[in-house]
C-alpha cells in the first residue's frame, strides 16, 4: 500500500524534528532482526534517551536537507533504522554496538554528532567511552593534580625550614644563642 502525499509530509515533519532536536543521529541496517529483536533494541534505546525508527530512505534524505545536515546521505541505502539521541550520545552508541555484537545481525553504518559525520569506527570509538561523570571525575582529578602537587611542594619546603629550626633548638646551639 502507497503512502499517501499527506502522510509522506506528516513523516518528513516528523524526522526534521527529531533531527533538530537530537545530540546525535546513528543508522543501522537491521534487515534480519525480528519484530521481538527491535522491540527490545528500542526498550534497550529508550532507557539510554534515545529512539529506534525505520525510516523510509528518499523522506529522510528529505529530513536532512531541512535541516542542512548532510554527510549520511550515502548511507541511506536498503533498509535503515535510524537512532535518534536525546541525551548523552555514547550509552546510546553503546546499546547499538553491543546489540551488534550479540545478535550479528544489527549493523551499525554511522552517524552524525552534532554536525560532524561518523563512520562506523567512531561509531563504536565513541561506544567505549566511559560515562560522562567518569570523564568528568577523571578531568577534575587532571586539573587537581598539578595543585595538589604544587601545594605538596610548598608544604615540604616549609617542613624542611621548620624541621632545620627544630633541630638547631634541639642541638643546644639555640639556646646558647638566646643567653
Amino acid at each position: 500500500m502507497a503512502i499517501t502525499r499527506q502522510r509522506k509530509e506528516e513523516l518528513v515533519a516528523k524526522y526534521t524534528e527529531e533531527l533538530q532536536q537530537s545530540s546525535a543521529v546513528f543508522l543501522t541496517r537491521y534487515q534480519g532482526l525480528s519484530v521481538n529483536e527491535v522491540n527490545a533494541l528500542r526498550k534497550k534505546l529508550r532507557e539510554a534517551d534515545s529512539s529506534f525508527a525505520v525510516v523510509k530512505n528518499t523522506l529522510m534524505k528529505r529530513a536532512l536537507e531541512a535541516t542542512n545536515l548532510t554527510g549520511i546521505d550515502d548511507l541511506l541505502e536498503g533498509p535503515v533504522g535510524v537512532s535518534f539521541v536525546h541525551g548523552d550520545p555514547p550509552p546510546a552508541a553503546k546499546v547499538l554496538a553491543e546489540f551488534a555484537k550479540e545478535t550479528k545481525v544489527l549493523e551499525i553504518k554511522g552517524g552524525l554528532l552534532g554536525e560532524n559525520f561518523l563512520d562506523e569506527a567512531a561509531v563504536k570509538d565513541l561506544a567505549e567511552l566511559p560515562p560522562m561523570d567518569v570523564l568528568r571525575a577523571q578531568l577534575l582529578g587532571l586539573i587537581s593534580a598539578p595543585a595538589t602537587q604544587i601545594a605538596g611542594v610548598v608544604a615540604s619546603g616549609v617542613r624542611q625550614v621548620v624541621n632545620v629550626v627544630h633541630a638547631y633548638a634541639d642541638s643546644g646551639e639555640g639556646e646558647a644563642a638566646a643567653a
